[in-house]
């Protein structure tokens, strides 16, 4: 019998062997096989990935943006020569289907490009003859060292996409905690970067570890930042701990995003869109759209709609083809979401769908949940306020539009929230008065491309820049105005008290 691999931790150029006793099985969500083993890293490793990460900095820094962007254009093609061999190995760790695991590493790929830009993005301002004789020029410079922390649900995306390429274009360097469940495809990266790419030692670090030793990269005085993507109560945790500890801290959170549907809707074009959003990546995503308010008046032929859609989703393994919906990240993951079905059924929703028994032929170990559907979902049901984080979809009824505003408001996560209408008047009051920070009018997943800020809202995010577009290039740099004067021979010049800083004596 061959031997499980076991996974290293990447440091200064080099991958080390841990020197933990403690290790975590990596799965095949399809067939329920150990991949491999990754470590659970020493708090003494953690400080090694630090410090080397601080040591390269100097030099990172120093180097010329127009030099360090040739590094991620070189990324950008190395990613797409590889791009088939990344796709599956998310479908194999995470159980995303193939033009899932695709769409996931195109993410990466765009994060890319956008850091490609830096050289344009990190300019400031200037402006001659701020007062006479005075010139004030401001420059963005990078803070130093940053960590990421990462979770199981776009290993591809969000740190090679969202955090590291935009961290270490504008001349910092990084500490990766990868996620336990899906390292695999955020290791492969960080290989070709160094190998296909020729990244210098340092600048990008990865470990595993616990949370105990998470807690490391939030509160050591060598980290200037730290990005987080996670659930709600940890985000929180997170943001409390590093900002008390003086680091920058974007903390994108939990969601349970809304989508209302009018009674003047495209109904089978909105129910198309919605098994999308809400099935795409297995319900696995913070901007999946779990939870359909619906007009009173027409939710009985949307229900059906939805249902009909639903059934026809073939699940089953997540490298075939042929596969609309594959499994969720692991058996525990799988017994959550089995729960809070068992939940909705208590708290008295009518189940329409019951997704809890699907058997995939082949794949009886794999972690599958169907396509399941709640209808007359009540305020006050938990799992239809809460996070599920699987394939389940919420339907609530309501009157009319202000009705469903209402309810959409009082959820007091906020990271995207969608209208399906035909009626221009509704599309502008929710674009205007949802809490949502990312709105989609008859859109069912409303990211925007990466040169916009990814912008949740309420507890859905916590810090003050967001990730990606200008909030990315501001939370990893820093202003630094200089203010200059030349005498050019004068003399007896007048100083006063704020000089070079105001035309006014």
């Amino acid at each position: 019998m061959t031997a499980t691999k076991r996974l290293k931790y990447f440091v200064n150029g080099e991958w080390k062997q841990s020197k933990t006793d403690t290790y975590w099985p990596i799965t095949d969500s399809s067939t329920g096989e150990v991949l491999a083993e990754t470590p659970v890293c020493t708090a003494d490793e953690v400080n090694e990935a630090i410090a080397a990460a601080k040591a390269a900095f100097p030099a990172w820094a120093a180097t010329p943006v127009g030099t360090r962007a040739e590094y991620m254009f070189k990324l950008r093609q190395v990613l797409e020569e590889h791009l088939d061999e990344l796709t599956l190995s998310v479908a194999r760790e995470l159980g995303k289907n193939l033009k899932e695991a695709r769409g996931d590493v195109l993410k990466a790929i765009e994060g890319v490009e956008i850091a490609c830009s830096t050289p344009f993005l990190m300019q400031g301002d200037s402006l001659m003859n701020v007062s006479r004789g005075f010139d004030t020029v401001m420059y963005r410079e990078p803070l130093g060292v940053f960590a990421g922390i990462v979770p199981f649900n776009f290993p591809a995306m969000i740190p090679w996409g969202w955090m590291i390429p935009m961290a270490i274009t504008t001349g910092n360097t990084f500490v990766l905690k990868a996620s336990d469940h899906t390292p695999l495809t955020a290791m492969r990266i960080l290989e070709l970067a160094y190998e296909k790419v020729g990244l210098p030692p340092g600048v990008v670090n990865l470990v595993t570890c616990a949370p105990t030793e998470s807690e490391i990269l939030l509160t050591h005085p060598d980290v200037r930042g730290v990005s987080f993507v996670g659930s709600t109560p940890v985000g929180k945790k997170v943001y409390g701990i590093a900002a008390s500890h003086g680091k920058r801290v974007q903390a994108l959170c939990g969601a349970k995003n809304h989508g209302l549907i009018l009674r003047d809707a495209d109904l089978e074009n909105a129910a198309r869109v919605i098994i999308n959003s809400t099935y795409g990546c297995a319900g696995q995503r913070c901007m999946a759209l779990p939870v359909v308010v619906v007009e009173e008046a027409v939710a009985d032929e949307f229900v059906a709609l939805l249902t009909k859609f639903a059934r026809e989703m073939r699940v089953g393994c997540a490298y075939d083809p042929a596969t609309d919906l594959g499994p969720v990240v692991t058996a525990q993951h799988k017994q959550r979401i089995l729960g809070w079905i068992e939940k909705g059924i208590e708290e008295g929703a009518e189940l329409v769908l019951d997704g809890r028994n699907v058997v995939v032929p082949g794949f009886e170990g794999g972690y599958f949940v169907g396509p399941t559907i709640f209808d007359h979902v009540k305020p006050g049901m938990s799992h239809g306020e809460e996070e599920i984080f699987g394939p389940v979809t919420s339907i609530k009824r309501v009157r009319d539009f202000e009705e469903g505003l209402a309810l959409m408001n009082a959820n007091p996560k906020a990271n995207g929230s969608c209208i399906f209408t035909e009626s221009g008047h509704y599309a502008r009051e929710f674009m205007r008065r949802t809490d949502a920070g990312m709105v989609g009018i008859n859109v069912g997943i409303p990211v925007p491309v990466s040169y916009f800020a990814f912008s949740g809202h309420k507890d859905s995010f916590f810090g003050d820049l967001h990730v990606l577009g200008r909030d990315g290039v501001k939370f990893y740099t820093e202003s630094k105005s200089v203010t200059t004067r030349w005498f050019g021979g004068q003399s007896a010049v007048r100083v006063g008290t704020w000089e070079g800083s105001s035309n006014r004596e």
